[in-house]
């Protein structure tokens, strides 16, 4: 067999990393979740709050190109598809601090997708077409991305912020 070949065999990203790095990608989608939430809260005052958590819940994953998992969610979405797509459009506005995370984290969905054997990249080309996706910016490391997406989510009151590891005796 040529270097080539067993080269191609090989993982990308070590298969035990993968449910970490899954996590850490539910983790940016749950800091997109409540951003947006928020921001719909304050745009469409006229609508109730389970209103508010499901279009914002249906956006999040026409971008991730998930399935709901919540069946109000799904029904939603489906009904209200004209105002999914316009917020879909006005994400790149609306959650701008959150862009770099957003990139990062669509991008190791891609990678862990890939090694799993599942096609995720239109759900890059989507972002890319909302001007959410910044091609630019270089593709951290796993555990820079983790790392990152851990400090956001203490900053935010998600997750309890990590402590500092005691001085060794």
């Amino acid at each position: 067999m040529s270097e080539t070949a067993a080269g191609k065999d090989k993982p990308l990203i070590d298969n035990k990393v993968i449910p970490v790095m899954r996590e850490a990608i539910v983790t940016v989608q749950m800091l997109l979740l409540k951003m947006l939430r928020q921001s719909i809260h304050d745009r469409y005052v006229d609508r109730s709050e389970p209103a508010h958590t499901q279009l914002a819940g249906a956006v999040i994953n026409n971008l991730f190109g998930t399935r709901p998992a919540d069946a109000a969610v799904a029904a939603f979405g489906a009904a209200n598809r004209e105002l999914v797509e316009r917020e879909l459009r006005e994400l790149a506005a609306t959650c701008a601090p959150l862009r770099p995370l957003l990139t990062d984290a669509l991008r190791m969905q891609t990678i862990c997708d890939n090694q799993e054997g599942i096609h995720s990249i239109p759900s890059l080309l989507m972002a890319r077409a909302l001007g959410i996706l910044q091609e630019d910016q270089e593709l951290p490391l796993p555990s820079t991305f983790m790392f990152q997406v851990r400090r956001l989510a203490a900053e935010h009151g998600l997750i309890e912020p990590m402590a500092a590891a005691p001085p060794a005796e």
